[in-house]
């Protein structure tokens, strides 16, 4: 018997614009994403990776086509139930890391935390035990200016774990890193997954980056051209 998908895109189209304006940044889109999976898509900029991640995570609306996380159909949900969803269910590591610069490392994997009204305690054990994860338990202290790139992305990893979501759903993760620390990178979002026991769904156009994953899909122009499973 197999795993019921935990989240699921059937038929996802997005249009952005009216009428002689418009683009379609995605067509017809349908794939699932089953529980304790690395799931990457791979596609050129543009192909719509960004857009996929968007409406999977309720932060869009398609134009067509339907999103479903368990018995809520995402695509169709009140916005308040949305962001309900969000804090407690998805985590989302952005491309440009997105980390608030006045706040320390700990300080900005603690804001999830804060904001599902976690007490303290709790918190600064939980921030330690990401902080840890990530391999960056002595810089703690230090500011998003104060660290590398791929510190950063650490940080905004272990903030996307904070409150233990089902879904982390990161776009192209690896994206502004170089070829070293991007494949360090990835090792760490595998074993941040297995660790966490999250399902999780990267966007990348980097080729090698892909031998970690479970399962891997391909979007070209808006279309989910083809996938195929790790081998071994």
């Amino acid at each position: 018997m197999t795993d019921p998908s935990l989240l699921r895109a059937v038929s996802l189209t997005k249009v952005y614009g009216a009428a002689g304006g418009a683009v379609t940044a995605l067509r017809d889109v349908s794939l699932e994403l089953h529980p304790a999976e690395l799931l990457v898509i791979r596609g050129r900029s543009g192909a719509g990776k960004t857009t996929l991640l968007s409406l999977l995570g309720g932060l869009e609306r398609p134009t067509s086509g339907s999103v479903l996380f368990g018995d809520l159909e995402v695509s169709k949900a009140p916005e308040q139930r949305l962001v309900e969803v969000r804090r407690r269910d998805f985590g989302f590591v952005f491309q440009d890391f997105a980390l608030i610069p006045v706040l320390s490392a700990a300080e900005n994997v603690e804001v999830p935390l804060r904001l599902a009204g976690v007490e303290p305690a709790l918190r600064d054990a939980r921030v330690a035990e990401l902080m840890d994860l990530v391999g960056l338990s002595k810089s703690a202290a230090q500011r998003p200016g104060e660290l590398s790139g791929g510190q950063q992305q650490r940080v905004g990893i272990a903030r996307a774990l904070a409150t233990r979501p089902r879904v982390l759903l990161a776009d192209e993760p690896t994206g502004q890193l170089d070829s070293a620390t991007a494949a360090t990178m990835m090792e760490l979002f595998e074993r941040a997954v297995r660790a966490e026991g999250v399902s999780a769904i990267l966007t990348t156009h980097d080729a090698s980056l892909m031998t970690r994953a479970d399962r891997i899909l391909e979007l070209r122009d808006g279309l989910l051209t083809h996938g195929r499973h790790r081998l071994g």
